[in-house]
């Protein structure tokens, strides 16, 4: 499974320029936030059209085009490419042309499509967020442990405590070590 770093990329059918702005999101709850955003970016556009895909969670909107031209085939190219944790938002300026049921759907496909092409791809894994409490002793080991991953904070105090999200695989070779597993997350990273 799959999510995209955020990109925005742009293509002109017959005078209609469609802007494609796909979003990796974390939550479904950024959804609303990321749609506002470009409905507000692209405040004189003619249609804001939108799939994504959160883990079983599936929904598309036409935004006023004809039933099934854009909101089907954005969320078809997201599927296609094994993406989850996606968001795809394909704003359209009318150019004056109607391009016709056929001519959308190939507009929309194509927008998603040639972002999805331009864009990094980042594997999605299940992890974890954890709290890891060594001794100074050990600072070597577990750097080594975790020298692919970033660490989100360390506290130098009587005993050292990084806080890192982390695979399954990195969780158990650090079972010897005083972890406390905060939360269930999301990790992305280049495959």
């Amino acid at each position: 499974m799959y999510t995209i770093e955020n990109i925005e990329n742009t293509i002109i059918v017959n005078k209609s320029k469609f802007i494609a702005n796909i979003f990796s999101i974390d939550n479904i709850d950024e959804i609303d936030n990321y749609i506002k955003f470009i409905k507000n970016k692209y405040k004189d556009a003619t249609h804001h059209c939108y799939a994504y895909i959160f883990d079983n969670i599936k929904r598309f909107n036409d935004d006023n085009e004809p039933s099934g031209t854009a909101g089907i085939p954005i969320l078809e190219c997201l599927e296609k490419n094994n993406l989850n944790h996606i968001l795809c938002i394909v704003t359209r300026y009318f150019g004056g042309i109607k391009l016709g049921a056929g001519g959308l759907v190939r507009a929309y496909t194509s927008a998603t499509a040639q972002a999805i092409e331009n864009s990094n791809k980042l594997e999605i894994i299940h992890g974890y967020n954890c709290d890891i409490k060594f001794d100074y002793s050990k600072i070597d080991e577990i750097n080594k442990i975790l020298d692919k991953y970033e660490i989100l904070s360390k506290d130098f105090g009587n005993i050292v405590i990084y806080n890192v999200n982390i695979d399954e695989e990195v969780l158990n070779s650090l079972k010897n070590f005083n972890i406390i597993v905060k939360k269930e997350i999301v990790i992305k990273r280049k495959p």
